[in-house]
């Protein structure tokens, strides 16, 4: 009996630590994120929920950030993007860290624009002390110009995935050891972002964006972070323990998943120019 009281309180203890160290943020985004710049606006729709418009025109860009850094974890986003002639604009939902840019992590989803008809290209990448070059390019499934979807980023020590309403299209595996850089210990802010670049954003930057279509507007609601702040135990935070809950492998679903988007939806691979590629051959292969 004596045991069995005492495993249970562990079991309620670690519980506990758990709670703390993987907090999740459910609360306005307001609270959570800073509005930095340009034509930010919140507005709540009828259930009161709130929701930041962010929008582009010819002299202003937009920009916020979330209030807190993290080292590894989770970040969900539900974002609608702009309908119609978007061509030239981006619109961004990244981490990036802080410090001297030479050296600076970064975990990218670029939303680039398209003329109206044409697809939004979903661009994804990931800088390690500063290097990069490793975009893969797809295009959506579904137009998110129509309704929300939600777009996440997992970050932990073995891996970095990329999720499309919890489908999994990315997966870029910690290949230090093989002579890949591996954002793995700056801890990083997230950050939105809608700006021009028609200089290269769509078709190679041959079709310019059109400003009598602005302002160009996107939104962005119910921000969730399942994080483990700097300092805390790994252990706890799934860096290093195999029961951690980001430390998880792919399953034969999530596999598929990957297969699937890169046969029908996969428009540009790093792997496959070899001018831009990193690391070895094998490396790039294994991700």
């Amino acid at each position: 009996m004596g045991q069995a009281r005492a495993y249970l309180l562990a079991s309620l203890a670690a519980f506990y630590l758990v709670a703390l160290a993987i907090p999740q943020v459910t609360a306005d985004m307001t609270d959570e994120v800073n509005l930095l710049w340009g034509n930010c606006k919140v507005q709540r729709d009828g259930t009161g929920r709130q929701t930041v418009a962010m929008s582009l025109d010819r002299w202003t860009t937009s920009g916020f950030s979330s209030k807190i850094k993290y080292l590894f974890g989770r970040i969900d986003m539900e974002i609608k993007l702009m309908p119609g002639n978007s061509a030239g604009t981006v619109t961004t939902f990244y981490m990036m860290s802080e410090g001297p840019w030479q050296f600076h992590d970064e975990i990218d989803l670029e939303f680039l624009g398209n003329s109206t008809g044409n697809p939004y290209t979903l661009h994804t990448n990931v800088y390690a002390r500063g290097v990069g070059s490793r975009e893969k390019g797809y295009r959506l499934w579904f137009d998110p110009s129509q309704d929300f979807h939600t777009y996440s980023i997992i970050w932990t020590q073995q891996y970095i995935r990329f999720l499309v309403d919890n489908k999994l299209i990315r997966q870029i595996k910690n290949k230090m050891m093989n002579g890949s850089p591996y954002p793995n210990y700056q801890p990083m802010r997230v950050f939105s972002t809608i700006w021009n670049a028609d200089d290269w954003a769509t078709q190679g930057g041959r079709v310019k964006t059109d400003w009598t279509q602005a302002p160009f507007t996107a939104y962005f609601r119910n921000y969730k972070a399942t994080s483990c702040s700097q300092g805390q135990n790994s252990n706890v935070c799934g860096q290093s323990s195999p029961n951690g809950l980001f430390n998880q492998q792919q399953d034969q679903m999530q596999q598929q998943q990957v297969k699937e988007v890169d046969a029908k939806y996969k428009v540009y691979d790093f792997c496959d120019d070899s001018k831009r590629r990193i690391g070895s051959s094998e490396d790039c292969q294994s991700q």
